[in-house]
């Protein structure tokens, strides 16, 4: 079998409006992927110190995986939440990237939309930082299915650092460049 080691870490986000942010992450895979060791998912702590609208978080990713085919290549997927000073939070961030290709060290800057609203009583909600819209079922974000149906706009980005080391690709015909 073929196998991936993902190494690395959610460095941070960057570009959004609220001061308070954590960031929930997660590997997504197909069925052909197994995970060997390691924690496919996990959540950042809080960032509350801001330096030039970016929430450091420094979250480490350390995941093995194996896989009988290439068919549902790995996709890291984010969802950054905002928080406010009554431990409230709610979602201002939705984004996922494919894993690279190629092995070596990558970074990977991940654009987010947030979910929208034509209503203007919850544009002011949103304005004063106590609550966004969440939607119901995060693989709406991966997998694109229904996502059209969604008014969504732009939010900020999340930057993560990868190490990605290869092992048996060649071995089973699959060649990297």
């Amino acid at each position: 079998m073929a196998e991936l080691h993902i190494l690395g870490e959610v460095c941070h986000a960057a570009n959004y409006v609220e001061p308070n942010l954590f960031c929930k992450w997660s590997i997504q895979f197909g069925s052909n992927w197994k995970v060997i060791e390691g924690h496919s998912e996990g959540q950042t702590c809080a960032s509350t110190a801001r330096v030039e609208q970016r929430s450091h978080f420094s979250n480490p990713i350390d995941l093995h995986l194996a896989c009988r085919g290439i068919q549902g290549w790995p996709k890291v997927h984010v969802e950054v939440y905002a928080l406010n000073a009554l431990n409230k939070y709610w979602p201002v961030g939705y984004g996922f990237a494919y894993v690279p290709t190629q092995p070596g060290l990558h970074r990977i800057r991940i654009a987010t939309w947030m979910v929208s609203t034509g209503r203007f009583f919850d544009t002011i909600r949103e304005k004063f930082h106590t609550g966004g819209f969440s939607i119901a079922k995060s693989d709406i974000v991966f997998s694109g299915i229904e996502r059209y149906k969604l008014l969504t706009k732009s939010a900020g980005s999340v930057e993560l650092e990868l190490m990605l080391i290869f092992k048996n690709f060649a071995e089973n015909g699959v060649e990297l460049r």
